[in-house]
């Protein structure tokens, strides 16, 4: 708990429940990212918190969002955002909300299956699209990888699809899971994105971008690494295995940007006994 925050609680005494949110802490959180990935593209994940003035204040320094729904690009949009800073990086979306979502200029989307891409050739011609690949979650506190992306192969035929099919094959993305604390795995999983990326090429594919999704872990109560030691970790990766064919590079930090810039204060109104 920041100081601002307790003697916000101290002096308001608001009505509980509530959440307070330093944004200050926020603003410091994205200032500290982009120093230490400077060539990244910085993609605030909108679930994590779509609260306006978070929004707002990240808006105005120049972060871009990666939205899951119609709602949260209306809410990107009401903060004052182009389009062209969106992302609609939910891999299952509604046919309409993708066509939504296209006419009003967004032009970036996450998919990871054949039936997904088929809704974006139909009502999102000539989009920017990226697959989402299977990688390991191991030392995740919340690991995904049954719940999103489809293993490398498929991936391959999907993105060979979508060139073929008039989409734009801009890439691939991943997550590592969420609140992520084994550095190693950005390591093992851009070992195996990279592979994709030239084997992509040999077939005429060619990918411009990768996308580490998430998973830097937030500080509650238990210590972790700082985010110098992740930001450290990626950059090792993508040298290691891109080399001197290294791609754009587009991060979605959610929990890392705001779990630690909050506190919910609630009372006990009954003790059962």
């Amino acid at each position: 708990m920041t100081e601002r925050i307790s003697r916000y609680l101290r002096e308001q005494q608001p009505e509980t429940p509530c959440l307070v949110i330093d944004l200050d802490v926020v603003e410091h959180n994205f200032r500290r990212m982009r120093e230490l990935l400077p060539a990244a593209h910085i993609f605030y994940a909108v679930k994590a918190n779509p609260a306006d003035k978070i929004l707002g204040r990240l808006a105005a320094l120049g972060s871009k969002f990666d939205t899951a729904s119609r709602g949260e690009i209306e809410l990107v949009q009401a903060s004052g955002v182009a389009v062209d800073r969106i992302s609609f990086g939910n891999t299952i979306k509604k046919e309409k909300d993708i066509a939504w979502a296209y006419q009003q200029g967004v032009r970036l989307f996450a998919f990871d299956s054949e039936a997904e891409l088929q809704k974006l050739v139909r009502v999102a011609p000539g989009a920017k699209v990226f697959c989402r690949v299977l990688v390991d979650c191991g030392g995740a506190e919340w690991p995904l990888s049954r719940k999103f992306g489809c293993a490398p192969e498929m991936a391959k035929d999907l993105l060979r699809k979508a060139k073929q099919w008039g989409l734009d094959a801009y890439g691939i993305s991943f997550h590592v899971g969420s609140q992520q604390t084994d550095l190693d795995q950005w390591d093992k999983a851009l070992a195996q994105v990279s592979q994709m990326f030239f084997a992509l090429a040999e077939d005429g594919v060619d990918l411009r971008m990768v996308n580490l999704g998430g998973g830097f872990p937030a500080r509650y109560r238990a210590e972790v690494n700082g985010i110098e030691a992740y930001c450290e970790a990626v950059t090792r990766a993508l040298v290691r295995h891109f080399g001197n064919r290294m791609p754009e590079v587009i991060i979605e930090p959610g929990r890392s940007m705001v779990g630690d810039a909050g506190v919910i204060q609630s009372e006990v109104v009954l003790v059962s006994r």
